[in-house]
């Protein structure tokens, strides 16, 4: 009798270690199928020597013809910020808000054009606003309508200064106004404000504001 108790109760143990395996495994695909797709795949088809700006296969003709804008500001041996400044803060809104090319919400736009400090605050920022609604396209089904910036243009420029943690450094604030393909409700104007940090130029604010302002 012992002895029969003794294999039911190992048979039990068996049983129970088996499901708390098959428990794991289950947790363990599922954390795979469902985790952050941070780094959607992409392929970067150009790249701005010493500067670190790229080009993605995936981007829209006007992406490309702006990115084509920076290339020629960028060669020459005496760069104007200000005109350096209006193209740059044109392709972060164009990449920012053409959101129909994005696999994810987590696949966030124009993060190589942000102040490096600030990069993580942006990016939790627009993963819970403007990229919150956005459906997993890894399947490649995707049939929600996602806004696509199809014309720019920049309506003012300022040159100021920006207080950057203690320090003020030399601004450049560039209002724009864009369209999309299709209005979805999404932001049609801003500011955008650029510092320059090791010649290179970075998006330390965005400000919605007042159109008519």
């Amino acid at each position: 009798m012992r002895k029969n108790k003794k294999k039911k109760m190992k048979y039990k143990i068996s049983l129970l270690i088996l499901a708390i395996l098959i428990i794991l495994v289950i947790i363990l695909i599922g954390t795979k199928l469902f985790k952050k797709e941070d780094n959607a795949p992409v392929k970067v088809v150009d790249s701005i020597d010493n500067f670190g700006y790229t080009l993605d296969e995936r981007d829209t003709k006007l992406m490309k013809d702006t990115y084509k804008e920076l290339k020629d500001v960028l060669k020459s041996s005496n760069v104007d910020y200000e005109d350096y400044a209006k193209v740059l803060a044109k392709l972060f809104v164009i990449d920012l808000f053409t959101l129909d090319n994005k696999m994810n919400k987590y696949d966030v736009g124009s993060l190589e054009y942000v102040y490096p400090e600030s990069l993580d605050n942006f990016k939790l920022n627009v993963e819970d606003t403007i990229y919150k609604l956005i459906e997993n396209d890894s399947d490649g089904k995707r049939k929600q309508s996602l806004p696509i910036v199809k014309s720019i243009e920049v309506t003012d420029s300022k040159k100021d200064t920006f207080l950057l943690g203690k320090e003020s450094k030399e601004s450049y604030t560039i209002s724009l106004e864009w369209k999309y393909e299709k209005d979805l409700g999404y932001d049609t104007h801003a500011d955008v404000t650029l510092v320059a940090l090791d010649n290179r130029l970075y998006v330390v604010s965005y400000n919605v504001g007042d159109a008519n302002e």
